[in-house]
């Protein structure tokens, strides 16, 4: 191996909301962690033991990174979420939520782990795992190993091109209402082409080495501003019967897309285990996965809770759209809306990170080559606009981004990894783990045909 420093994960691993991307990195004189299990003393291959990390993270720095990949838009839709299925269903059903996703977290790093030890390999990403499991599972289903893998990639690119748009337009929104206190009356739209220009140069930047400041920028910011909207929610709460306690039917599927989107986390798992200095701490009862989603989970029930409870049927699709008129609260608009604007950038690397690779292979002239990577930045931020603007309502596109590409990453992918990775003798007594997964398959797929529909008609009702 040359001196010169490898991405030890490459490409990108995920879809996180307001996450900073981790590399993992082999130098020339790696740090090799070592890691003390029993397989380990018997002879077999552990992929922790041979990853060469340049920066290992800490517990706390995986859980904080963690917190940081969960929480971002989505936290700020939960009250919107909660008006689509009433409190008490609302509660019950994002502490359910937040359960399925954590339990399908833990599905993807263990047979993660399998497939590395199979293949000897230190380290893979999402795609890599979809691909390997289906390479090694049922004999029929071989041949779609590289279809699976590139299917998984559009959803990637679907999702993180949706929380692109979602971002474009939670900013474009925030800073309308904000400046009608000045008296300036524009339209969404308007908003949205001012902001083009600044988005595009923000997401023309190509190391992420330069974005981190502006990240650790953005996440002090959210902090604050999720503070400050505590603060507004929980003064002179009405009592519960001044909301609705279950909400009909035909809503539901919108709660779900809205939540599933808040819960989105599961691409930021695998690059942060990988880069753990103690990746045995990842997992278990009391492990870092645990412990990060159950505060995620508590968070985002508490918000949709209390802001839902406060605003009542007139909660929109972000809290801070609920915010009085004051100076505190006008500023958690503009701070909000700058932590998203900051944040675009790392959301957009990875569907860049995927697509330009496919899209540079198809060039040959060196001219198509030297300005290909612009126009393919151009051209993906220009999408991500359009949509916006086509679909000026903030609640009805995290919806929909949520039912459709969400869900399938979260809630579907998994539990089908899981049976390819253990089929046909290794899915428990009585095969309970086959089953399980196909409940969870069904789960995710009643979500994502009812979601996506309730999602689409109600953008169509809208416009």
């Amino acid at each position: 191996m040359n001196d010169e420093k490898q991405p030890l994960l490459t490409g990108p691993n995920t879809p996180f909301d307001n996450a900073e991307v981790q590399t993992v990195e082999l130098v020339s004189s790696p740090v090799t962690i070592p890691i003390k299990d029993e397989k380990t003393t018997k002879g077999e291959y552990n992929p922790a033991s041979e990853r060469c990390l340049e920066h290992p993270t800490s517990n706390f720095d995986t859980l904080i990174h963690l917190l940081k990949g969960n929480i971002g838009t989505g936290i700020l839709a939960m009250p919107d979420a909660f008006k689509n299925a009433g409190l008490i269903f609302g509660v019950f059903g994002t502490l359910f939520m937040g359960a399925i996703c954590t339990h399908c977290m833990h599905i993807l790093v263990q047979c993660s782990h399998e497939l590395c030890i199979r293949n000897q390999r230190p380290a893979m990403s999402f795609a890599e795992v979809v691909e390997d499991a289906f390479a090694m599972g049922p004999v029929s289903l071989r041949p779609y190993s590289k279809k699976m893998k590139n299917i998984t990639n559009i959803f990637l690119v679907i999702t993180q091109l949706g929380f692109c748009c979602v971002y474009f337009l939670f900013v474009a929104t925030n800073l309308q209402d904000t400046m009608r206190l000045f008296g300036i009356y524009i339209s969404v739209h308007t908003y949205l082409a001012l902001l083009f220009p600044f988005i595009l140069a923000l997401a023309m930047v190509k190391n992420l080495k330069y974005l981190t400041p502006v990240s650790l920028i953005a996440s002090i910011m959210t902090a604050w501003g999720l503070v400050v909207t505590f603060y507004y929610i929980l003064q002179n709460l009405p009592h519960t019967s001044k909301v609705k306690a279950f909400a009909s039917w035909h809503q539901l599927p919108l709660y779900f897309g809205t939540a599933i989107y808040a819960f989105e986390g599961i691409g930021v798992v695998l690059p942060l285990e990988n880069n753990m200095k103690t990746p045995e701490d990842f997992g278990g009862w009391t492990g870092v996965l645990n412990t990060g989603m159950v505060i995620v989970a508590v968070l985002y029930t508490a918000i949709g809770f209390f802001g839902y409870l406060q605003y009542g049927e007139h909660v929109l699709g972000s809290i801070t759209l609920n915010l009085p008129k004051d100076l505190l609260a006008q500023s958690v608009r503009a701070v909000m809306a700058m932590a998203i604007f900051l944040s675009y950038g790392l959301q957009f690397y990875v569907p860049m990170n995927i697509v330009w690779p496919y899209v540079k292979s198809k060039l040959t002239s060196e001219k198509a080559l030297e300005h290909g990577e612009a126009i393919t930045r151009f051209v993906l931020i220009a999408i991500t606009f359009s949509a916006a603007a086509l679909i000026p309502n903030l609640s009805s596109i995290i919806s929909l981004v949520g039912a459709f590409s969400s869900s399938a990453l979260a809630l579907i992918f998994p539990p089908f990894i899981e049976i390819m990775t253990f089929w046909p003798d290794r899915l428990g007594k009585h095969d309970w783990k086959l089953w399980k997964d196909i409940v969870i398959i069904l789960f995710g797929l009643t979500g994502f045909v009812f979601g996506t529909y309730a999602s689409v008609k109600n953008i169509l009702t809208l416009t």
